[in-house]
């Protein structure tokens, strides 16, 4: 395994090396968005679902129109750098709003810039790497990734054990905002492959395989149940965990998904993706109704944040390298476009409806629709989407 990582490509490398960097940045501000808008800005869980819901939505558009254009350029390094820039500069801001109108527009720079460059990106690391080395090379960059998002909480944590105000804490991710912009300009753009003949764009899928129409169904079905994270701090935050801990509380998230996103990735090229993507939806099915039950019990936080780490490490990178493995090298950017939307747009219905489910009966019910969302996903992945070439280019 550590052989198999050294070696491969500088591309890789650097991208995982940007996401580190940028994550670090970004979850110092993330796990602290709740309690800034709870504690300063007196907004409540309906707040928290719009503005998350919004931004995620609309800027999923812009990760299927970056996409799309990767591919008919050719060129993928001035989206990456691009989208880097933007939300790098517009986290800080946060420090300065006076409303949760103002976190909104924020936020929204912040996900425009994540979607000029999640799909280009992806697309990139896919024309980096053997068909084989999909899973690991994804499990890798989401290991880099959130190891940046253990890094961040921590950080967070200590200015703020340090007396350090909020606004402050919030306004210094502007310093690795910089460092990143630096690194994404000296990314070497690998050569992408010609297609025969252009791929015309339609709205109704028909250029992709049926497999991907009926994944992207499944993965629509899942996301509807997969509210924002943000949730998940503002409940352990209700079931009585201290300020303080909350950033720590995502670190432990972040540090199991990071451990373990390579070696489980790197399985999927071993074996059918879906089992394993199967299994982490399973996971996640089972933690949300246990967190949707559970008591005001603070230490159950603990194990319960750590299993969830474990099923973003079975699931993040299983799931790029699935959608690599079903469609066409030439068409990446376009599809990885197409699930980057799906996995944003549905966070707006997600989080609206889970909002105000917990405020007008309950977090216990808003948990177990979830729950059910996701187990019913996880049973149509298995039965229903056909299985994807493994370990080999499909274009071929």
């Amino acid at each position: 395994m550590i052989a198999a990582i050294r070696n491969l490509p500088r591309t890789v490398w650097l991208l995982g090396l940007i996401s580190l960097v940028n994550d670090s940045a970004s979850d110092m501000i993330y796990p602290l968005v709740p309690l800034y808008l709870t504690s300063v800005l007196m907004a409540g869980p309906k707040a928290l679902g719009l503005i998350e819901g919004i931004a995620e939505g609309t800027a999923s558009l812009v990760k299927l129109a970056a996409g799309v254009m990767a591919d008919r350029m050719r060129r993928s390094k001035w989206f990456v750098i691009t989208g880097y820039g933007l939300a790098g500069f517009a986290r800080p801001l946060i420090a300065i709003t006076t409303s949760w109108l103002g976190v909104l527009a924020c936020r929204f720079a912040d996900r425009v810039g994540k979607g000029l460059r999640t799909a280009p990106r992806d697309a990139l690391l896919t024309h980096a790497v053997e068909p084989g080395q999909r899973g690991l090379a994804f499990g890798f960059h989401r290991a880099m990734d959130n190891l940046g998002a253990v890094i961040g909480p921590l950080v967070a944590a200590g200015l703020l054990a340090l007396g350090v105000p909020l606004r402050t804490v919030l306004a210094s991710a502007i310093v690795p905002a910089i460092f990143v912009l630096w690194l994404a300009f000296a990314i070497e753009e690998p050569p992408a492959p010609l297609a025969l003949k252009p791929v015309p764009f339609t709205w109704n899928l028909r250029e992709f395989p049926p497999a991907f129409k009926r994944y992207l169904l499944v993965l629509a079905l899942f996301m509807l149940g997969n509210s924002s994270n943000m949730f998940l701090l503002l409940r352990a935050k209700e079931l009585g965990l201290a300020d303080a801990y909350v950033p720590v509380l995502w670190a432990l998230v972040s540090l199991v998904a990071a451990v373990f996103s390579t070696p489980l990735s790197a399985l999927s090229d071993r074996m059918e993706r879906r089992s394993l993507i199967t299994g982490g939806w399973s996971i996640y099915a089972i933690f949300y109704l246990l967190f949707g039950l559970m008591p005001a019990q603070p230490w159950l936080l603990w194990p319960m944040f750590a299993g969830y780490g474990l099923f973003l490490a079975a699931t993040e990178g299983a799931e790029k390298a699935l959608v690599a493995d079903m469609v066409p090298r030439e068409q990446a950017g376009t599809a990885f476009g197409w699930y980057n939307l799906v996995v944003g747009i549905l966070l707006l219905p997600a989080s609206i409806v889970f909002g105000w489910l917990w405020a007008t009966l309950s977090p216990t019910t808003a948990f177990a629709f979830g729950s059910g969302c996701a187990l019913l996903a996880a049973v149509l992945l298995h039965f229903w989407v056909g299985p994807a070439p493994t370990n080999r280019d499909p274009a071929i």
